[in-house]
């Protein structure tokens, strides 16, 4: 039980790192002037992935876990990393909520299948049904940011940065969890072994990344590239 309780704390503190940055997100929308159901549905997002928190915590308490997550305060949030926003917004919405969010979706598919234990597929479900949400919401925004006057310059910045991105996603998913095997009991508590993530990731390039990334007319490599 105390893998199982471990995971789920990290899912308590992804929760919450999810939440800030999903705020802080939609601060720079209302910063940039985006349309106002941009901005409604970002706040939407950062209260789901509070909700989610929540109940992740309380399946670590189902766990018997003991503790409470560490979090750290300078990971809380997005950083400026560039001269324009719109290119802090087009880079770091396309890493949260485009590549991160869409993977998601067949991730958390996986884990409720396999899931057995009550609270915790409950909360597979919820988070589940939201993440779909989330998704759109991402390539809704790519989409409004290369339709603009400087969507051509935006869309050579993507082109130029997105390869990096997806190895880095790559490197992060091939080794989450650690273990390339994991117990009956572990799946039954909605756990996923490192070779699952890595399988879903690579499944999730072909038949998501890549045509999604079609219609905007943005290239990527053909297969996925590890870093």
């Amino acid at each position: 039980m105390e893998s199982i309780a471990e995971e789920w704390l990290r899912r308590v503190e992804a929760e919450y790192r999810s939440a800030a940055a999903a705020q802080h997100y939609t601060l720079w929308l209302i910063q940039a002037g985006a349309s106002p159901d941009l901005i409604v549905d970002g706040m939407h997002i950062a209260e789901d992935e509070i909700g989610h928190a929540s109940m992740s915590h309380q399946v670590f308490l189902a766990a018997d876990g003991k503790g409470s997550p560490t979090m750290d305060q300078d990971s809380l949030g997005l950083m400026r990393q560039r001269d324009s926003l719109e290119e802090d917004l087009l880079i770091e919405g396309v890493r949260f909520f485009c590549l991160g969010e869409t993977v998601a979706v067949p991730l958390f598919q996986r884990m409720r299948e396999q899931c057995t234990v009550e609270i915790a597929s409950q909360a597979l479900e919820k988070i589940l049904v939201d993440e779909v949400r989330h998704r759109d919401f991402g390539w809704t925004l790519l989409d409004w940011l290369l339709s603009g006057p400087n969507g051509d310059s935006l869309r050579e910045t993507l082109e130029r940065e997105l390869p990096s991105m997806i190895a880095a996603l790559a490197g992060s998913y091939g080794s989450a969890p650690e273990a390339s095997k994991i117990s009956q009991e572990e799946r039954e508590w909605g756990l996923l072994a490192g070779s699952d993530y890595a399988e879903i990731l690579e499944r999730c390039y072909q038949r998501d990344y890549r045509p999604r990334f079609a219609v905007c007319n943005v290239a990527i490599p053909p297969n996925l590239v590890r870093s």
